[in-house]
Protein backbone atom coordinates (compact mmCIF):
# COMPACT_ATOMS: atom_id res chain seq x y z
CA UNK A 1 0.00 0.00 0.00
CA UNK A 2 1.51 2.95 -1.09
CA UNK A 3 1.02 6.93 0.60
CA UNK A 4 -0.28 8.26 -2.60
CA UNK A 5 -2.89 6.25 -1.46
CA UNK A 6 -3.79 8.31 1.29
CA UNK A 7 -4.86 11.71 1.87
CA UNK A 8 -5.48 14.15 4.57
CA UNK A 9 -8.40 15.66 5.85
CA UNK A 10 -8.01 18.90 8.19
CA UNK A 11 -10.21 19.03 10.97
CA UNK A 12 -9.12 22.69 11.85
CA UNK A 13 -5.72 24.07 11.23
CA UNK A 14 -3.85 21.81 13.79
CA UNK A 15 -5.44 18.56 12.95
CA UNK A 16 -5.87 16.49 10.05
CA UNK A 17 -6.94 12.57 9.62
CA UNK A 18 -5.53 10.40 6.92
CA UNK A 19 -7.95 8.48 5.47
CA UNK A 20 -8.14 6.61 2.11
CA UNK A 21 -11.25 6.66 -0.69
CA UNK A 22 -12.25 5.05 -3.79
CA UNK A 23 -15.29 5.83 -5.98
CA UNK A 24 -17.29 8.35 -3.59
CA UNK A 25 -19.36 9.48 -6.33
CA UNK A 26 -21.17 5.92 -5.91
CA UNK A 27 -24.42 5.72 -4.58
CA UNK A 28 -23.27 3.18 -1.99
CA UNK A 29 -20.27 3.52 0.00
CA UNK A 30 -18.89 1.43 2.67
CA UNK A 31 -17.37 3.28 5.63
CA UNK A 32 -14.53 1.45 7.27
CA UNK A 33 -13.86 1.83 11.28
CA UNK A 34 -10.75 0.16 13.32
CA UNK A 35 -10.02 -0.16 16.13
CA UNK A 36 -8.81 0.82 19.62
CA UNK A 37 -5.20 2.58 18.90
CA UNK A 38 -4.84 0.69 15.08
CA UNK A 39 -4.74 2.30 12.00
CA UNK A 40 -5.99 1.59 8.51
CA UNK A 41 -3.07 -0.55 7.61
CA UNK A 42 -4.04 -3.83 8.39
CA UNK A 43 -5.89 -6.63 6.66
CA UNK A 44 -9.08 -5.80 7.05
CA UNK A 45 -9.22 -2.41 5.77
CA UNK A 46 -7.14 -3.67 2.61
CA UNK A 47 -9.48 -6.46 1.72
CA UNK A 48 -12.35 -4.44 2.06
CA UNK A 49 -11.26 -1.93 -0.11
CA UNK A 50 -10.37 -4.07 -2.70
CA UNK A 51 -14.06 -6.24 -2.59
CA UNK A 52 -15.20 -2.64 -3.06
CA UNK A 53 -13.13 -1.98 -5.79
CA UNK A 54 -14.36 -5.09 -7.87
CA UNK A 55 -17.59 -4.36 -7.14
CA UNK A 56 -17.24 -0.90 -8.16
CA UNK A 57 -19.09 0.40 -4.78
CA UNK A 58 -17.41 3.57 -2.99
CA UNK A 59 -15.27 3.09 -0.14
CA UNK A 60 -14.02 5.04 2.92
CA UNK A 61 -11.67 4.41 5.77
CA UNK A 62 -9.77 6.89 7.95
CA UNK A 63 -7.67 7.17 11.04
CA UNK A 64 -9.24 9.34 14.21
CA UNK A 65 -7.17 11.83 15.94
CA UNK A 66 -4.43 10.73 17.65
CA UNK A 67 -4.09 7.12 15.82
CA UNK A 68 -1.43 6.35 13.16
CA UNK A 69 -0.67 9.49 10.91
CA UNK A 70 -2.88 11.55 11.69
CA UNK A 71 -2.26 14.50 13.89
CA UNK A 72 -3.40 15.26 17.56
CA UNK A 73 -2.19 13.23 20.69
CA UNK A 74 -3.89 10.24 21.61
CA UNK A 75 -4.24 10.55 25.26
CA UNK A 76 -6.19 13.72 24.14
CA UNK A 77 -8.60 11.60 22.60
CA UNK A 78 -11.89 9.96 23.46
CA UNK A 79 -15.00 8.21 22.14
CA UNK A 80 -16.87 11.60 21.90
CA UNK A 81 -13.69 13.19 19.75
CA UNK A 82 -13.17 9.93 17.78
CA UNK A 83 -17.13 10.35 17.02
CA UNK A 84 -16.91 13.75 15.91
CA UNK A 85 -13.50 13.16 13.53
CA UNK A 86 -15.81 10.21 11.69
CA UNK A 87 -18.70 12.56 11.50
CA UNK A 88 -17.14 15.30 10.07
CA UNK A 89 -14.99 12.92 7.72
CA UNK A 90 -18.10 11.23 6.14
CA UNK A 91 -20.01 14.54 5.77
CA UNK A 92 -17.50 16.55 4.33
CA UNK A 93 -16.24 13.46 1.84
CA UNK A 94 -19.70 11.66 1.13
CA UNK A 95 -22.40 14.43 1.98
CA UNK A 96 -26.18 13.41 2.58
CA UNK A 97 -27.56 11.58 -0.73
CA UNK A 98 -25.72 8.52 -0.21
CA UNK A 99 -26.23 5.02 0.96
CA UNK A 100 -24.03 3.44 3.68
CA UNK A 101 -23.00 0.40 4.48
CA UNK A 102 -20.82 1.01 8.07
CA UNK A 103 -17.96 -1.68 9.29
CA UNK A 104 -16.83 -1.40 12.60
CA UNK A 105 -13.43 -2.99 14.05
CA UNK A 106 -13.81 -3.52 17.95
CA UNK A 107 -13.84 0.22 19.62
CA UNK A 108 -14.90 0.94 15.59
CA UNK A 109 -18.17 -0.75 15.98
CA UNK A 110 -18.75 1.55 19.26
CA UNK A 111 -17.83 4.91 17.14
CA UNK A 112 -20.19 3.84 13.90
CA UNK A 113 -23.45 2.64 16.31
CA UNK A 114 -22.94 6.14 17.84
CA UNK A 115 -23.62 7.43 14.32
CA UNK A 116 -26.67 5.95 13.70
CA UNK A 117 -29.15 9.15 14.88
CA UNK A 118 -26.59 11.42 12.67
CA UNK A 119 -26.88 9.38 9.24
CA UNK A 120 -29.86 7.24 9.90
CA UNK A 121 -31.48 8.32 6.77
CA UNK A 122 -28.53 6.97 4.62
CA UNK A 123 -27.30 3.89 7.01
CA UNK A 124 -28.61 0.49 5.05
CA UNK A 125 -26.50 -2.04 6.64
CA UNK A 126 -23.54 -2.54 9.73
CA UNK A 127 -21.21 -4.91 10.02
CA UNK A 128 -19.40 -5.31 13.70
CA UNK A 129 -16.20 -7.55 13.71
CA UNK A 130 -15.17 -8.40 17.22
CA UNK A 131 -17.43 -5.35 18.41
CA UNK A 132 -16.77 -3.67 21.67
CA UNK A 133 -18.75 -1.03 22.65
CA UNK A 134 -18.10 0.40 26.33
CA UNK A 135 -15.02 -1.74 26.91
CA UNK A 136 -13.30 1.01 28.74
CA UNK A 137 -15.98 0.56 31.51
CA UNK A 138 -16.13 -3.29 31.40
CA UNK A 139 -13.26 -4.60 30.20
CA UNK A 140 -10.39 -2.19 31.21
CA UNK A 141 -11.89 -0.11 34.68
CA UNK A 142 -13.53 -3.06 36.04
CA UNK A 143 -10.89 -5.14 35.90
CA UNK A 144 -8.34 -2.61 37.57
CA UNK A 145 -7.70 -3.37 40.80
CA UNK A 146 -8.17 -0.26 43.62
CA UNK A 147 -4.39 0.22 43.55
CA UNK A 148 -4.44 0.60 39.70
CA UNK A 149 -7.45 2.66 40.01
CA UNK A 150 -6.08 5.32 42.78
CA UNK A 151 -2.97 5.59 40.25
CA UNK A 152 -5.18 6.40 37.79
CA UNK A 153 -7.27 9.16 39.22
CA UNK A 154 -4.12 10.58 40.87
CA UNK A 155 -2.24 11.19 37.91
CA UNK A 156 -4.96 10.62 35.47
CA UNK A 157 -2.73 8.14 33.26
CA UNK A 158 -1.94 4.23 34.21
CA UNK A 159 0.00 2.44 31.06
CA UNK A 160 -1.72 -0.89 30.46
CA UNK A 161 0.72 -3.31 29.22
CA UNK A 162 -0.89 -6.02 26.80
CA UNK A 163 0.36 -8.50 24.29
CA UNK A 164 3.83 -6.35 23.52
CA UNK A 165 1.78 -3.13 23.56
CA UNK A 166 1.80 -0.50 25.94
CA UNK A 167 -1.67 1.09 25.91
CA UNK A 168 -1.87 4.38 27.71
CA UNK A 169 -5.34 4.93 30.00
CA UNK A 170 -6.20 8.12 30.63
CA UNK A 171 -8.94 9.45 33.36
CA UNK A 172 -10.63 11.67 30.85
CA UNK A 173 -10.72 8.49 28.62
CA UNK A 174 -12.78 6.52 31.45
CA UNK A 175 -14.86 9.16 31.63
CA UNK A 176 -15.76 10.02 28.76
CA UNK A 177 -16.24 6.45 28.06
CA UNK A 178 -19.54 6.48 30.81
CA UNK A 179 -21.16 9.44 28.65
CA UNK A 180 -21.07 7.25 25.67
CA UNK A 181 -23.15 4.64 26.42
CA UNK A 182 -25.07 2.74 24.03
CA UNK A 183 -26.19 -0.58 25.26
CA UNK A 184 -29.43 0.55 26.47
CA UNK A 185 -30.39 2.47 23.08
CA UNK A 186 -32.46 1.00 20.84
CA UNK A 187 -31.80 1.23 16.63
CA UNK A 188 -35.35 1.04 15.60
CA UNK A 189 -34.32 1.09 12.07
CA UNK A 190 -35.47 -2.11 10.11
CA UNK A 191 -31.80 -2.95 8.21
CA UNK A 192 -29.29 -6.02 7.69
CA UNK A 193 -26.75 -6.34 10.15
CA UNK A 194 -24.39 -8.89 10.72
CA UNK A 195 -22.13 -9.35 13.54
CA UNK A 196 -18.85 -11.88 13.47
CA UNK A 197 -16.98 -12.66 16.96
CA UNK A 198 -13.91 -14.95 17.26
CA UNK A 199 -15.00 -18.13 19.46
CA UNK A 200 -11.11 -17.73 20.92
CA UNK A 201 -11.48 -13.67 20.95
CA UNK A 202 -9.55 -13.39 24.51
CA UNK A 203 -10.13 -9.83 24.79
CA UNK A 204 -14.19 -9.08 23.76
CA UNK A 205 -16.38 -11.64 24.95
CA UNK A 206 -19.14 -12.97 22.70
CA UNK A 207 -21.58 -11.10 25.18
CA UNK A 208 -21.06 -7.64 23.60
CA UNK A 209 -21.90 -9.01 20.11
CA UNK A 210 -25.05 -10.54 21.51
CA UNK A 211 -26.20 -7.01 23.16
CA UNK A 212 -25.81 -5.13 19.87
CA UNK A 213 -28.24 -7.34 18.25
CA UNK A 214 -30.89 -6.71 21.45
CA UNK A 215 -30.51 -3.15 20.77
CA UNK A 216 -30.96 -3.76 16.81
CA UNK A 217 -34.37 -5.48 17.94
CA UNK A 218 -36.17 -4.36 14.47
CA UNK A 219 -33.36 -5.43 12.75
CA UNK A 220 -32.71 -8.61 10.06
CA UNK A 221 -29.89 -9.23 12.69
CA UNK A 222 -27.44 -12.28 12.34
CA UNK A 223 -24.28 -13.20 14.55
CA UNK A 224 -21.28 -15.62 13.47
CA UNK A 225 -19.22 -17.34 15.58
CA UNK A 226 -15.93 -18.31 14.20
CA UNK A 227 -14.60 -21.61 15.36
CA UNK A 228 -11.03 -20.40 15.71
CA UNK A 229 -10.96 -16.62 15.71
CA UNK A 230 -9.47 -14.86 17.62
CA UNK A 231 -10.25 -11.27 18.38
CA UNK A 232 -8.81 -9.32 15.21
CA UNK A 233 -10.46 -12.05 12.28
CA UNK A 234 -7.59 -10.79 9.98
CA UNK A 235 -6.26 -14.20 8.73
CA UNK A 236 -7.56 -15.18 5.17
CA UNK A 237 -10.40 -17.67 6.02
CA UNK A 238 -12.06 -14.55 8.47
CA UNK A 239 -11.74 -11.92 5.77
CA UNK A 240 -13.17 -14.19 2.92
CA UNK A 241 -16.27 -14.91 5.36
CA UNK A 242 -16.27 -10.65 5.83
CA UNK A 243 -16.35 -9.93 2.36
CA UNK A 244 -18.95 -12.59 1.37
CA UNK A 245 -21.29 -11.45 4.14
CA UNK A 246 -20.73 -7.61 2.50
CA UNK A 247 -21.58 -8.83 -0.69
CA UNK A 248 -25.01 -10.15 0.21
CA UNK A 249 -25.82 -7.17 2.00
CA UNK A 250 -24.90 -5.08 -0.96
CA UNK A 251 -26.85 -7.43 -3.11
CA UNK A 252 -29.74 -6.58 -0.53
CA UNK A 253 -29.73 -3.16 -0.31
CA UNK A 254 -29.07 -1.98 -3.84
Amino acid sequence: MTNKRFKYFFLNKTIKLRYQSLNLSKKLVVVFFHGFMSDITGQKPIKIRRFCKSKKIGFLTFEYSGHGKSSGNFTNGNISRWTSDAKQLIKKKIGKNKKLILIGSSMGSWIALNLFPFFKKQIVGFIGIASAPEFLEKLIWNKFNKKIKKILMKKKIYNVENGGYTYPITKQLIVNGRKNKIFKNKINIGLPIVLFHGLKDEVVPLSFSKKILKMCNRSKGKLIKIQNGDHSLSKNRDLKKICKELDNMINYVI
